[in-house]
Formats: structure tokens, sequence, C-alpha cells
């Protein structure tokens, strides 16, 4: 039996499967669960990925800057699973000006865009997922530290401070309804995102050097099975949690 046997799952972001949210996918399938995927824009992109699964599960749209998608998620995700026990937040997108070292001459505008969708998405995806929660569960997200100002990484990095502070507000008002809310950090991994990174080569030739137990800039399964070990049963009475998923490295001075 698997630790998340009979879990009800919905799971954002698998773009191909390379990507930290397939693996979760993949694994909680394998442990168990039923899932549900989202997918943004090019939906048959993600069908076909969602092919290579061990079960194929139904992938629903999703843009989380659009009302409409998140005011009607509950009654399409209802469309396959009668409720939820856990939510993968995977969502994160900033335009280029905000990375690569231009931190002082991104407008407005585009740091907007940044925070919308990768920090008040969280919020935004827990709480239309809510009605389908009626018996607790748990929310995930995927978060990269935010605790440095790292190279190139600029506004994404503010952007995901939000988040943490996002996550454990979230716990404060989720915990009522029985909802624990947590984030893995990762590393960093050779991800579509990790591609749209300008300079990331930066974080591929130092982390692993500095990571006490190494890091494999190509294997999202450590990350991954932080997520399902924090949707399982298995941490009932932790919310407001960051899991760092790096190799160490987070706890590392020089």
């Amino acid at each position: 039996m698997g630790i998340l046997e009979g879990k009800r799952l919905l799971v954002t972001g698998v773009l191909t499967d390379a990507s930290i949210a397939f693996s979760v996918a993949k694994l909680a399938q394998e442990e168990g669960a039923t899932i549900v995927l989202t997918g943004f824009g090019r939906l048959s992109l993600v069908q076909r990925i969602a092919r290579r699964l061990p079960e194929p599960p139904p992938v629903i749209e999703l843009d989380v800057q659009n009302t409409d998608h998140l005011d009607s998620l509950a009654d399409r995700v209802g469309e396959h699973l009668d409720g939820l026990d856990g939510v993968v937040h995977s969502i994160g997108f900033a335009p280029q000006s905000c990375l690569g070292g231009n931190f002082l001459n991104t407008p407005w505008e585009d740091v907007a865009t940044a925070v919308h969708v990768s920090t008040y998405s969280f919020k935004s995806l827990a709480v239309a997922c809510l009605p389908l929660m009626k018996e607790g569960g748990a929310v995930v997200g995927l978060d990269f530290d935010a605790t440095k100002a790292w190279p190139v990484y600029d506004w994404m990095g503010v952007a995901k401070a939000g988040l943490e502070s996002c996550a454990r507000y979230l716990a404060r008002d989720l915990g009522k309804h029985g909802i624990r809310v947590n984030l893995v950090a990762a590393g960093p991994l050779r991800t579509m995102a990790a591609k749209s990174i300008p300079g990331f080569k930066e974080f591929e030739e130092s982390w692993p050097e500095k990571a006490p137990l190494g890091w494999d800039l190509t294997d999202t399964v450590p990350a991954a099975k932080a997520c399902l070990a924090l949707m399982s049963d298995w941490f009932p009475a932790t919310t407001g949690e960051i899991v760092h998923v790096d190799g160490g490295v987070h706890a590392i001075g020089a």
C-alpha cells in the first residue's frame, strides 16, 4: 500500500517529463493516488506528456490570471474527482525583463505579472480548490530559497519571497479547514522554467560543489518525494513550513 493510497490530487505545472510536477504526478500514481492535471496554453502538449504517466489522467485548462477559469475550477475538477485531498502548485512565470541582472530597470507592469502568476496564484489556486477539500488535506507549492539575493534571479526571487510569506498566511487561514500548507524549496534543476532564466549556468556550476550531499541538476525525484510526503498522512501537524530539498546548500554559509 502506497503512502497516498486513495488520495485525490490536483497537480499543476506539468510541461515536460523533466518538470518536478511530472515526477510528482508519476510517483503519486505509483503511491496509490488518483490525479487530475491542469495545463495552460498548449493543452495538447500537456495531454501528450500525460500519456507518459502510468495511467494517463484528465487534463483541464487553467490560466491562473483568468478569473473565469478559477471560479469554475472546482466544478471542472469535480467532473473527474468527487473531492480533493491534495493540491500541488508548480506555477511560476516572469517576463524576461524581470531576470538576468536587470533588477533596477524592470518596469512595474512586468513585476506585476511575475507576482500575479508566481505568488498570488498560490492563494488563488488554494481558494478555488477549497470547495473540494471538505475533509481537509494539503496544499504544496514549489519554491526556490528566497532568503538570499541570487545572481540573475532578480524579481522572481522577490516573487518567491512573496510566495513564502503567502504560504504562512494561507497556513494560518486554512488551518481551520484542516488544510496544511507547505512549500518545497528545491535546488536548481534543468527544467523548462530554468531554461528561461538568463545566466542559469551560474547555478549549474556552483551548486553541486556547495551542496554537502551533492546535487544532480537533472534529478527531479527528490523534490517530488518531498511533495508526496507533505501530502501524505505522515505530516499531520506540519503547516507553514518550507522543506529544503537542495543538497544542503541553504545551510552552508560559504
